[in-house]
């Protein structure tokens, strides 16, 4: 397996004035392509008031209702504490539920805490990272078997 890591930045000015796909410069273009063509998605936010932030928001705005139709991913987020630990289940599984993804069951939500000198160290966090992977070998190994409901 290969994979891309893209934080929202990387897509650089032309994702806050798209108003479609269409839209973004030849750089977002291309990593939203890379996006739809992967075999699994790992998407995460930090949050802010509750929620996902809005570039976040805007970026899957862009994005075909049937593009992820199916796709699985591993849902997660970061926050300032555990009073934000829903955010995965309040505010990103209803939005790839949109989609019609497939969101793993398994979600990782890590606090400040959770890390040390930006290294992921809390061994709970570490071990729901683990089992969200195993789900996404099982979903994988699976797949050709029989298709996921949404497809």
């Amino acid at each position: 397996l290969s994979a891309s890591t893209y934080d929202i930045e990387d897509l650089g000015p032309s994702l806050g004035t798209a108003r479609w796909a269409r839209d973004l410069d030849g750089q977002a273009r291309a990593i939203l392509e890379q996006i739809l063509a992967a075999d699994v998605l790992v998407v995460g936010s930090p949050t802010y008031k509750g929620s996902y932030t809005g570039l976040f928001k805007h970026f899957f705005d862009l994005i075909d209702p049937a593009a992820l139709r199916g796709k699985p991913i591993v849902l997660t987020a970061t926050g300032g504490g555990e009073r934000h630990a829903l955010i995965v289940e309040h505010q990103l599984r209803p939005l790839f539920g949109f989609f019609e993804a497939f969101a793993l069951p398994t979600a990782v939500y890590a606090t400040d805490k959770d890390f040390t000198d930006g290294v992921l160290r809390s061994e709970a966090i570490l071990k729901r990272a683990a089992q969200a992977v195993d789900e996404v070998g099982f979903v994988l190994a699976n797949r050709s078997a029989g298709r996921i409901a949404a497809e």
